[in-house]
């Protein structure tokens, strides 16, 4: 598969998650439109028998507090589904001994069930991204406009030497990507993905070899979409697999992202057994691609890695909740709408 299928994204629209949650949230408050729907033919034997029953004015008056009704619950599923969320700081042990992540007042930090329920509940994406868990400015919400994230996984695919870390062109291996997602394209359209381009580097990739660290950001442009989408990337590699962080929110959060990243940089790390200098050749096992790869994303034909997480779009979170609210009215409307005049 080709590595910019892998390495970039699959945004889909959020709708169809939309319809399940709206459904769900009429379900678990009790569907007052299905149980009209239900009474609806002893309404209508009613309506024959007195003529003046039915006043437009009052549908509007109906419609217009069944809309307050809606945004009122949709307030209180929004407030429920955050209460939930075990926000943590501090120190943070990852995976049970893995790594350690070191948080103060500036971020906060979600397990890897609330991660999953976030990326599925709030951001529209599918199940299965295997996160291990996601960080978040202090203060903001997942679904907060000026709220931005990084979800953290770990690929165990052996220790990936950084041999050709130094001789790497990342101007031309920026063409190779370009090529990559431009070919991808059909296919992602055949999926019922929007097509993208990767417009360049939003940051250069570099590689820190004393802390076996490598971070790089990508501008991308999705089909539809005026706002360019940030990728911010960062991957820290150990003595059997790579920490991946990938924080993701729009073109114009970038100086915030970069600031945050600089810093989350910082505050990971392998624990004693797990670092890069642990490796040891007479019994580890060697990744089958080196530096470059992780940039390019071509490990994710053999790992499967990115093409679990893609770039999962924090940008879209807004359009997840806003989606809900017009699916969940035009439920509504569907439930509520009138059978038409049998013909004489």
């Amino acid at each position: 598969m080709k590595a910019g299928m892998n390495s970039i994204t699959w945004q889909k629209s959020t709708l169809p998650w939309a319809l399940v949650l709206a459904i769900g949230l009429l379900v678990s408050l009790g569907c007052p439109e299905a149980r009209a729907q239900e009474s609806e033919p002893a309404a209508e034997e009613s309506a024959e028998a007195n003529p003046t029953a039915t006043d437009p004015a009052l549908d509007d008056s109906d419609s217009a507090a069944e809309a307050a009704t809606d945004a009122g619950e949709l307030e209180a599923a929004i407030d429920s589904f955050l209460s939930s969320l075990e926000f943590r700081s501090g120190e943070i042990d990852l995976a049970s001994g893995l790594a350690t992540l070191r948080l103060e007042e500036r971020f906060q930090f979600l397990g890897a069930e609330d991660t999953e329920r976030v990326l599925v509940e709030a951001w529209g994406n599918p199940p299965g991204s295997e996160a291990i868990g996601m960080i978040l400015p202090a203060g903001l919400s997942p679904i907060d406009d000026a709220s931005w994230a990084v979800v953290v996984q770990y690929n165990e695919d052996g220790y990936v030497s950084d041999e050709d870390a130094s001789e790497i062109d990342f101007d031309e291996l920026l063409e190779e990507m370009q090529q990559d997602v431009r070919d991808a394209n059909s296919a992602r359209l055949e999926a019922g993905y929007p097509s993208l381009e990767l417009v360049g580097w939003a940051e250069p990739p570099a590689y820190r070899a004393e802390t076996n660290k490598l971070y790089w950001a990508k501008e991308l442009a999705f089909d539809g979409s005026d706002d360019h989408t940030l990728n911010y990337n960062i991957r820290i590699l150990g003595r059997r697999g790579v920490l991946v962080l990938n924080a993701v929110g729009n073109m114009s959060q970038l100086a915030d992202i970069r600031n945050g990243m600089s810093d989350v940089l910082g505050r990971v790390d392998f624990q004693s057994g797990n670092r890069y200098a642990d490796f040891d050749p007479s019994m580890d096992e060697v990744a089958a691609y080196g530096v470059g790869a992780l940039v390019a994303g071509k490990l994710a034909a053999k790992a499967g890695l990115l093409a679990k997480l893609g770039g999962l779009l924090l940008a879209g979170k807004k359009f997840l909740w806003l989606g809900i609210v017009a699916v969940a009215a035009g439920l509504r409307s569907l439930f509520g709408r009138k059978k038409p005049a049998a013909e004489s």
